[in-house]
């Protein structure tokens, strides 16, 4: 790990002044992504801001028809939440099935957007959700925030606050886990809000993205029989060591007629 200079804001302008000060900075969050690489020395930034210690990045809540969780929620309290539960169990399901118990505790929901990790969970329900992403500049809806690999639509000091996520009538994410890191291989949040359905999909790609063909399929008959013949196509999909593409494309198939079961 190379030398850095460290830095523990205490509130969110605090924070945005650092990061815009510091040309080379990094904002740290949880860490399950940046400690890892900094100790293999694949990143060398002249300065950590660390977020913990904003308390306002802190929190869920629900507002109207809406469920606002701070971007330094972690994912253990987003799984435990009473708030979540009642309005969003799918979310709350998926918050804990992410890693481990120890990840669990120390990664947050803000991080792990912020990363976009192609395998990440998050992801996923934030496009199947249809959710806003709010930073200390804007908001950035779902369909517009992943870009591709580890490419958001953040810019240079944006710092995401919170995460918006409209309550659908219903909801279910499923995922087949790597056995070992437990991200998705495939995974899958489907979501109902009254005639229209989302179907978000992570791990299958270099980003979270919508099944489209299964949407439409949903939105005349919300029913696992009714995508038994879509399918998805191959092309753009990720090949790796786990599985190719053409069986992360299955996979897609499979998870989603799971999640609308279950939902």
């Amino acid at each position: 790990m190379r030398n850095f200079d460290y830095h523990a804001p205490a509130s969110l302008d605090a924070a945005v002044a650092l990061i815009g000060d510091k040309e080379d900075g990094k904002l740290i969050a949880g860490g399950m992504t940046l400690l890892p690489t900094l100790k293999q020395r694949l990143a060398a930034p002249s300065d950590l801001i660390d977020l913990a210690g904003v308390a306002e990045l802190k929190g869920i809540k629900r507002e109207g028809d809406e469920i606002v969780i701070g971007a330094m929620t972690c994912h253990a309290d987003v799984a435990a939440s009473d708030v979540v539960k009642s309005a969003i169990p799918a979310l709350a399901s998926l918050a804990g099935v992410i890693g481990d118990p120890a990840v669990r505790h120390r990664g947050t929901i803000g991080g792990s957007i912020a990363n976009a990790d192609p395998a990440a969970d998050y992801p996923g329900a934030v496009v199947g959700l249809n959710a806003k992403i709010v930073t200390n500049k804007r908001v950035i809806a779902a369909d517009d925030y992943f870009i591709d690999l580890f490419e958001t639509a953040l810019e240079q000091g944006e710092i995401i606050t919170s995460v918006r996520f409209p309550i659908p009538e219903r909801a279910a994410y499923q995922k087949f886990r790597h056995p070992a890191s437990g991200y998705a291989v495939v995974g899958v949040m489907v979501a109902k809000f009254g005639a229209d359905v989302r179907v978000g999909v992570t791990g299958a790609a270099g980003s979270a993205f919508r099944a489209s063909d299964f949407e439409a399929a949903l939105s005349e008959n919300f029913s696992a029989d009714a995508i038994k013949g879509v399918k998805m196509s191959p092309d753009g999909l990720l090949s790796d060591i786990h599985c190719t593409n053409e069986y992360r494309a299955h996979l897609v198939g499979v998870m989603a007629r799971r999640a609308v079961a279950e939902a």
